[in-house]
């Protein structure tokens, strides 16, 4: 259950993540007053107390007002870890058995959804460290690992494990090297499709030269990115 001194130590912990996440922050006081996104988290926390405490009306109106003053709509049965930053925040939709772990990061867009077609469990539960990236659909009742990353406009239907990047519609593992996801960048992000024409184009260009087959410099296009992609 939900206490005053978690609400706080969670309250900063909110805060801290802005200022580690956000280069835009200047102070504390900024956050507090001009950030939507912590905002809205703040108002889920306290919504989320009394719907613990089985006061359901409650806690739906100060959601629905947090939605109306923020644009970001948290149901208040979402349970959601320390240290979450929604970025912008316009738009995000998180549902009512959502799980979010510590220090995830959210753009704005996003929702964490259900498909309509579960019971009881319907929203997807994220780990720690996920960064979900702007207009991105996280859809059903699975489980997205630690230190994943999931690509702007991606569309989430299934399960990702831990360490790993997706992308695409729908969503598809580009990248699970081990390694947890530190960066922000949701612009240098592998294409699987490309991946995929690299490697074909590779092929073809060695089967040319085995049959010795002069190709014009027309169609000696390389689909291949840059040499990290030739490799993978």
């Amino acid at each position: 259950m939900s206490s005053l001194g978690t609400l706080l130590e969670h309250f900063k912990a909110d805060i801290e993540s802005v200022k580690q996440r956000d280069p835009a922050a200047k102070n504390t006081l900024e956050i507090i007053l001009t950030y939507s996104g912590l905002h809205a988290v703040a108002a889920y926390r306290v919504s989320h107390f009394f719907y613990e405490k089985k006061l359901y009306l409650t806690a739906r109106v100060i959601s629905q007002l947090a939605r109306f003053f923020t644009g970001i709509e948290i149901h208040p049965g979402a349970k959601i870890g320390k240290g979450l930053f929604i970025d912008h925040g316009m738009g995000v939709v998180i549902g009512e058995t959502t799980e979010i772990g510590d220090n995830c990061l959210i753009y704005q867009g996003v929702t964490l959804g259900g498909t309509g077609k579960d019971h009881g469990k319907r929203h997807p539960t994220l780990g720690n460290n996920v960064m979900v990236g702007s207009g991105a659909r996280v859809l059903g009742p699975f489980k997205v690992g630690n230190n994943v990353k999931i690509a702007a406009n991606a569309v989430v239907l299934e399960a990702i494990p831990d360490n790993c990047t997706a992308v695409g519609v729908p969503a598809r593992i580009a990248r699970c090297n081990g390694k947890p996801t530190a960066d922000l960048d949701q612009v240098h992000i592998p294409d699987p499709v490309a991946q995929e024409l690299c490697k074909m184009s590779v092929r073809l260009n060695r089967l040319e030269k085995k049959l010795g087959v002069e190709v014009p410099d027309a169609d000696k296009t390389d689909v291949c990115f840059n040499e990290k992609d030739k490799k993978e």
